[in-house]
Order: C-alpha cells, then structure tokens, then sequence
C-alpha cells in the first residue's frame, strides 16, 4: 500500500512538472498541422470523374477500361462523385443528384456492383494511381435507410417535420443531425468501411463546413489509424487542415480570376488572394485550384463560356500556381458541353490539343519539385513589372528547380519588363522548348490573354 501511495505522489509530481513545462509552451513555436500528408500527394493532381457522364455506358467497368489512359495522361489522384444510390423520393431529373444518397454502405446499380467497384479500385492501385469518393456528410436523401431506422438523426423544421438545409433549394434532401454521438459514430465507421475493406484512399468530403468540424477532425484520426489517406475538404477554410483535411478549394482564387477574365478587375486583384494564402495559411495547407468542376460545369457553363479567351492562360495558372490542380473530366478533350446533372449525358470524347496540354503540364508538376504541393514546393515570389494591372509574373525554385512565369491576365497585348534579379537565368520555354536566357534587359512582348514559363 504504502509503494503504491508512492508511486501515485511520484505520478503527482510528474505531472505537476509537465504542466508547468505546458504553461510555457505557449511562448514557444508549435506546428499548427498535427498530421502528415501521405507520401504520395506530394506532387499529385486531382482528375475528377462523374462516373455517371464519363463513358457511353456510365458503369465503373466502362471506366476501368479508361485507367490506362489516365495513367498516360499523368494524373495520380482520381475522384468520384458520389457512388451510392440515390434517392427516389423528390428525385429532380430522371436519375437524380448523386447527392441525394440513399444507403452509404451500398453502391448506386447504375454504376454496378461493389465488385465492380472493387476492380474499378485495385486497377487503379496495380497502376499507381489512388482512389478516393465523394462524401456527402451534411445530408441525405429523403428516402434514405437511417430515416425508417433511425429517424432520430434527422435535424427537425419549427413544425417538427425533416428539413433540408436551409436558404438552398436543395429539396431533395434532408440535413443530419451532428448533436448525435450516434449519428457521429455510424458515419466514421461507414468511412472507415470504405478504405479498410474496400481499399479506396480518402475521401473529398461535400460541402464539408456544414458539418462540425470536430466531427471531421476525429474521423480523419480514424482514417489515418487504418493507412495514410487524402482528404479534400469543398470549403475554404484555414482551420480545416489542423487535423483533418489535406486540401481545401480555392474558391476565391478561382472568383478573382474569373472577375478578370470578364474585365471586371485586373491583374492586381489576385494580390490580396496570394498574401492571404502566405501568411494565413499554413505551408502544409493544399489549395485545391481549378477552372471547372461538376458544379461549375451544370450551373455556370464550361470553362470556355466561363474564362473566353482567358481559359488557357487560366489553366496553366492553376498548374503552376502554388495549389493542388483538378482536371474535371473531358476537359483534356476540350469538352465545351454542359454536362446534365439529373440524366445521363455522356462526355463526347474526341482529339483535342488539350490531350497534350494537359499531359506537359501534369508532367511538369510531377517532375518539377518547385511545384510541388504545400511543404513540399517552393512559394511563389513577385517578380515586379512595369504593368502589373495586364502581367502577373513570379517565380518558384528551390535549391534544385526553378520556374518563372509571367501571365497576360488581360483583354490587350502587353510588353513588359521586370525589376530585380530573382528571375534571372537560363531556362527551357515550356511551350516552344527554345532556350531563353532572362536578365535586365529582358522584354516580353504578350498577346492577350497568354503565358510564358519558362522552366530550370
């Protein structure tokens, strides 16, 4: 008794001494990222497919014949929207928003079977690429298996009746209840499910600032306790990659520079973006940049409606930009369709010089360490020119690459110079493949709308 009682007093002290030793913590730097990124998102980009669009047949068979050519295009991480069925009841179209799910242990008979998605996943693996699935945590469809079982888990209008999420018009749907540790704990463990028996990789998690945000951070914990993962949150949001999240979208990188590409700002618009996305963000925080997606591909037009004459220039940007870059599906076949997101309305797969565009680039990402994501690459630093509201220009390097860039984010042709000497070098024109050496003298003359990068 008296060793034990010992024991206890010696415990007391120690941990008398370690809270003193936190209480000065505070005054001392602490990592704000309390997890790491897998090895394998270091220098990946997403390609984004809306299985449902993506071949004439719509199947996940259809699109396991299709992963040879993605691996040949270059991209690492593929995304699919929501594979589990979809609700019946106020189903808007024929077959409903894939976000209107009905059961998240089940997979949609549209798509196939879960075999089939099995195959869909080890393909993907054999060829080095990872898999991750579309989350919709905040809701679910009006008809989905937890409202017969548990009814419970539902948040409740004024009236008392299931409400889906309010000022939207999301009437196909009904919004969860997180105040529900039981809730909480079925969607972590159906998460869990899917990377511990199924094998896919992470998860790109639907309008995920609707949900508590501590709900997230646990359930990535879990996640990450059964294999390193990605996870993409669609949200804006620094506090988001603390513990959970890999990457958040750029919303306002991609608002900024559409208002540009409609004339409505110029070129130094996207200052306040890029001082914000270095001194609030943390270093390991992946920006998720993109020209389009499913959303903005339905509700706003293609990236070709969207930026005109701006959408290379547009692309390229998001490649070599600090951020993480999304293809969404067809674009490397210059798709100019809006794709129906009730019905089916397969992409129309043709030759396009975007085939090639998107292979050098994705190339040049993979390989050029200074565009690497977060940590992991270099941060863009201004290089200043005499026009700044046409040309936004800046460099990225580390002790092993180097890539300066300048942008014609304008309607008008430019010619611009550059101040200091961060720019300066010997380098390899991505485009053209000429060697261009840039010193003080250096002028650039730009049509509208276009880009130089030039690569070390």
């Amino acid at each position: 008794m008296k060793y034990s009682l010992a024991r206890i007093l010696l415990a007391s002290i120690i941990g008398a001494a370690a809270a003193t030793a936190h209480a000065a913590a505070p005054y001392e730097p602490r990592e704000y990222v309390q997890f790491r990124h897998a090895d394998w998102t270091k220098n990946a980009s997403i390609y984004q497919i809306n299985t449902r669009q993506f071949t004439p047949e719509g199947t996940f068979n259809a699109a396991t014949a299709q992963l040879p050519r993605l691996k040949e295009l270059g991209v690492d991480i593929l995304w699919l929207m929501p594979i589990h069925p979809v609700g019946e009841f106020k189903r808007k179209g024929a077959l409903g928003s894939p976000y209107a799910v009905r059961d998240y242990r089940a997979v949609n008979p549209e798509f196939g079977t879960l075999a089939d998605f099995r195959r869909f996943v080890d393909r993907a693996h054999a060829l080095g690429m990872h898999v991750i699935i579309d989350w919709v945590g905040n809701h679910t469809s009006w008809d989905n298996v937890l409202r017969a079982s548990h009814p419970d888990w539902y948040v409740r209008d004024s009236e008392g009746k299931p409400q889906p999420t309010p000022w939207y018009d999301w009437d196909d749907i009904v919004d969860l209840d997180y105040g529900k540790p039981a809730l909480r704990r079925y969607m972590t463990e159906a998460m869990v499910y899917w990377v511990k028996e199924v094998g896919i990789d992470g998860f790109r998690a639907d309008a995920a600032g609707l949900v508590p945000q501590d709900f997230w951070d646990n359930a990535a914990r879990e996640l990450r306790g059964v294999k390193p993962v990605f996870m993409l949150a669609e949200w804006e949001s620094r506090d988001m990659h603390r513990d959970a999240f890999d990457a958040t979208y750029a919303w306002s990188w991609w608002d900024t520079l559409h208002d540009i590409a409609k004339g409505k700002r110029d070129a130094t618009a996207l200052y306040s973006y890029y001082a914000w996305n270095r001194k609030f963000y943390p270093r390991q925080a992946y920006r998720m940049l993109y020209t389009t997606n499913h959303d903005k591909n339905a509700w706003d037009g293609t990236e070709f409606e969207i930026f005109g004459g701006a959408v290379d220039a547009a692309i390229v940007f998001s490649f070599v930009s600090e951020g993480m870059p999304l293809v969404y599906n067809g674009q490397e076949a210059g798709n100019r369709k809006r794709l129906a997101f009730f019905d089916r309305d397969p992409i129309e797969w043709k030759a396009s010089p975007y085939t090639d565009l998107y292979k050098k680039l994705l190339a040049l990402k993979k390989t050029n360490s200074a565009l690497w994501n977060g940590e992991y690459g270099a941060v863009m630093d201004q290089v200043p020119n005499d026009v700044p509201k046409q040309v936004f220009s800046f460099v990225r390097a580390n002790a092993k690459d180097k890539v300066f860039v300048a942008l014609n984010l304008s309607a008008q042709p430019a010619a611009a110079t550059f101040g200091k000497t961060l720019h300066h070098g010997t380098y390899r024109d991505f485009a053209t493949g000429e060697t261009v050496t840039v010193n003080a003298a250096t002028r650039f003359e730009m049509a509208p709308w276009s880009y130089r990068v030039l690569v070390k």
